[in-house]
């Protein structure tokens, strides 16, 4: 049988989580509803990520990668994914495994009928001034973008492939994705998924990234939907 869906795992100086990443992945394709492989990109790290990344796909089928000659951000990390992938189904998650992939499968429930499904994380385990933070940038994001979404920083999503390969990508439109969706007329849920403390690594974004950085995207965002092209083609010759 034939892979339906790709996660993608963005990894920047990861080497403290990567082998516990192997092991829950390794269980969830275990379970996982629809057939999994997983697709790692690694974002120009400076430690032992790239070594790590290829002992685990040397050893496990289901693994592979890129590797990006330099650091490029998040955002650029995703798009390499959706550029990449061949399955019908694309999905990611951070390599800190703060979500678990376990929850995949709720959102895989909702894969037939929707677009883009997206976790929103519960009783979140991070300091009071990232949450907070997260708050504040969500609402002003949603403010612009009217998208209904709660947590669009939640690593944990589900795309049909064949629109996230439309979706025009720049530095921090992955806070962005149910907007880029709706732009494609698609249809987005969000559904509540656990959230756990960060047991390795450092997180990568602090006040800038979560708060002005966010803001500035947000009128980037509003330039794109002015000019953005969507169409459907209703016959062609073949």
């Amino acid at each position: 049988m034939s892979y339906k869906f790709t996660i993608l795992i963005p990894v920047y100086n990861e080497e403290d989580n990567l082998l516990r990443v192997e092991k829950e992945m390794l269980a969830y394709i275990k379970i996982a509803t629809k057939k999994t492989k997983i697709l790692f990109i690694n974002d120009g790290s400076k430690d032992k990520s790239q070594e790590l990344i290829e002992n685990i796909c040397n050893r496990n089928s289901e693994f592979s990668f890129i590797s990006f000659k330099t650091n490029n951000g998040l955002s650029a990390a995703i798009k390499a994914g959706f550029d990449y992938v061949d399955t019908e189904l694309v999905g990611y998650i951070d390599a800190d495994l703060q979500t678990t992939p376990d929850d995949f499968n709720l959102l895989l429930k909702y894969s037939n009928t929707h677009v883009l499904v997206t976790g929103a994380r519960l009783n979140r385990k991070d300091s009071f001034v990232k949450n907070i933070s997260s708050k504040i940038a969500n609402g002003i994001r949603r403010s612009f973008t009217h998208d209904g979404m709660d947590d669009t920083g939640c690593p944990l999503k589900i795309i049909k492939t064949s629109y996230a390969k439309r979706i025009p990508m720049f530095n921090g439109l992955h806070r962005f994705l149910p907007a880029m969706i709706l732009l494609q007329k698609g249809k987005i849920i969000q559904i509540p998924v656990r959230h756990f403390p960060r047991i390795a690594g450092e997180a990568k974004f602090g006040l800038w990234n979560r708060l002005l950085g966010p803001l500035i995207d947000c009128f980037a965002y509003l330039w794109m939907k002015k000019k953005y092209i969507n169409y459907q083609v209703a016959k062609k010759d073949t």
